[in-house]
């Protein structure tokens, strides 16, 4: 899918690319991880995970 996360290498997937494009731009080509994108965003890993089941549910196809 991509070449990991661009601040610590680690594999991603397809949610948390999903989430970087619903957080920080939906055109990205370079990604973070959910741990480095929770850094970023001065939030909890808990509280992506809540945003991306909100979404989910809403039908936003950038999650599965």
């Amino acid at each position: 899918m991509t070449g990991g996360c661009m601040q610590c290498g680690k594999a991603l997937t397809f949610n948390e690319v999903g989430a970087y494009k619903k957080f920080i731009n939906r055109g990205s080509t370079s990604f973070l991880c959910k741990t480095c994108l929770s850094a970023k965003l001065g939030v909890t890993v808990e509280r992506i995970d809540e945003k991306i089941e909100q979404f989910r549910a809403q039908g936003c196809t950038l999650f599965v």
